[in-house]
């Protein structure tokens, strides 16, 4: 098999690795930036391509790549004081509440 075969991947990794694709590219990525980090997660979180197949009961992947973004969120929060994100928790209200009328 040569490398960059997606035989080997589910219909539902490859959903994953386009809905992946599409936020990166959102984001400003280049497409082909975008697909290659898309796999690069698939990868990650399901262990590589799977034949498709069996009871449905596979092992769970738990997701590892997904939950990286709270943690990454919740250091930076915690590293202010509580003055700057009680007066930035103030500033985002006001800015929401102007916006909803």
């Amino acid at each position: 098999m040569p490398r960059g075969d997606k035989s080997k991947y589910t219909d539902k990794q490859e959903r994953k690795a386009d809905h992946i694709a599409e936020g990166y590219e959102k984001r400003g990525v280049s497409e082909k930036e975008a697909e290659r980090r898309a796999w690069a997660t698939v990868n990650k979180d399901d262990g590589g391509g799977k034949k498709p197949g069996g009871s449905g009961r596979g092992k769970s992947t738990g997701h590892p790549a997904s939950k990286k973004g709270g943690k990454k969120g919740g250091a930076a929060s915690a590293s202010r004081s509580k003055a700057d994100r009680s007066a930035a928790a103030k500033k985002g209200w006001e800015t929401r509440r102007k916006n909803a009328t």
